[in-house]
């Protein structure tokens, strides 16, 4: 069992930059793949980015390329997404969530926060 804990949302203005945290407890994190979803109002869940095991291997999803990195340090098992140059389409509730293989599709995590709410205005 793995506790996922999302902190570092809030209220930004178009251009700003927000950091995410995802604060695992429980089974070490390190043994999974995480990554980032959100999901905003009236529409489905959608991939953001993730990153493997080792923390070597990162995707985004197009939409993000560019602005947001992911990152996670195991020691502290904590994973990190560093959003830039956010947009007013950027504002949702971001998850995180561990999954035991590498994968970009929300049905393949195992374990999920209870999200952060991202709100940019123009």
């Amino acid at each position: 069992q793995v506790q996922l804990v999302e902190s570092g949302g809030g209220l930004v203005q178009a251009g700003g930059s927000l950091r995410l945290s995802c604060a695992a407890s429980g089974r070490t994190a390190s043994t999974y793949a995480m990554g980032w979803f959100r999901q905003a109002p009236g529409r489905e869940r959608e991939f953001v980015a993730r990153i493997t095991r080792s923390g070597l291997r990162t995707y985004y999803a197009d939409s993000v390329k560019g602005r947001f990195t992911i990152s996670r340090d195991n020691a502290k098992n904590t994973v990190y997404l560093q959003m830039s140059s956010l947009k007013p389409e950027d504002t949702a509730v971001y998850y995180c969530a561990a999954s035991s293989i590498s994968s970009s599709l929300s049905p393949d995590y195992d374990y999920w926060g209870q999200g952060t709410q991202v709100t940019v205005s123009s």
